[in-house]
């Protein structure tokens, strides 16, 4: 997991150096409604494998429905390490929290 974060920490900087210039907090609140972007785009392709949109028609599958969850995560990592410099040790701790709340 330590190299996913490195590279969530590539992609804040990325993100930082290649976007338009914003100001800091304009930047955060954009990247949190990016994972409401990447959560309709699941949407879209679950209807897509279901053939719920006539017009369409069953043009995904799930494996796409996979990638994009993916996205929904990866976008969502990116967006609390934009928040917090020690988001690795927010989101350990949150699952932990979690896990013995449901668990046990």
């Amino acid at each position: 997991m330590e190299h996913t974060w490195a590279t969530v920490q590539r992609l804040v900087a990325w993100l930082d150096t290649e976007s338009r210039p914003m100001t800091p907090e304009v930047a955060r609140l954009l990247r949190v409604l990016k994972i409401s972007e990447e959560a309709g785009e699941v949407a879209e392709a679950i209807h897509g494998v279901m053939g719920g949109n006539p017009r369409k028609g069953a043009g995904h599958t799930w494996a796409d429905v996979e990638r994009e969850l993916c996205d929904v995560i990866l976008t969502a990592m990116v967006a609390l390490a934009s928040l917090t410099p020690d988001a690795r040790k927010r989101f350990e701790e949150h699952v932990a929290y979690v896990a013995d709340r449901s668990l046990g």
